[in-house]
């Protein structure tokens, strides 16, 4: 097993970089939403409606979102440290986002509530992590992380 780790890539900055600004947008979100409520979620846009739907979510889903955020940006750190945790970190990440889909898609009426710009989003967010977490899954293998 080899344990010498290469120079850090260019690409490792660029991806890290845009990593951790795009997960502080979603601490960022959580954060003032648990602050500042109502206020915060009408004032970026919400409904009444959607409003409604995510002072009413369950603690379990409240735990589920923080876990997805938070780890998230834990992992975007990681992966500007040049740390192998970035990986599964990343899929922590991942999986609590799809537990969220699950929810609100499935679970409940939470996907006409939000409407098509928030899956449009939550593609986008997805695919983001996903992408993120196989960037960084390369990344150990390449011994670019340590």
């Amino acid at each position: 097993m080899q344990t010498a780790t290469k120079k850090a890539p260019w690409h490792l900055w660029v991806v890290g970089v845009i990593a951790v600004l795009f997960n502080a947008i979603g601490v960022f979100d959580f954060v003032m939403g648990r602050i500042q409520g109502p206020a915060y979620m009408a004032s970026a846009g919400m409904t009444p409606e959607q409003i409604a739907y995510y002072q009413q979510l369950p603690a379990w889903m409240m735990f589920v979102w923080a876990l997805g955020v938070f780890a998230a940006f834990a992992a975007s750190v990681l992966l500007l440290l040049r740390r192998r945790a970035a990986a599964p970190v990343f899929a922590v990440s991942l999986a609590a986002f799809l537990v969220s889909l699950l929810h609100t898609y499935v679970l409940t009426d939470g996907g006409a509530v939000m409407g098509q710009q928030m899956a449009i989003t939550s593609t986008v967010i997805a695919v983001l992590l996903f992408l993120f977490c196989l960037y960084a899954w390369w990344g150990s293998k390449r011994l670019i992380l340590r």
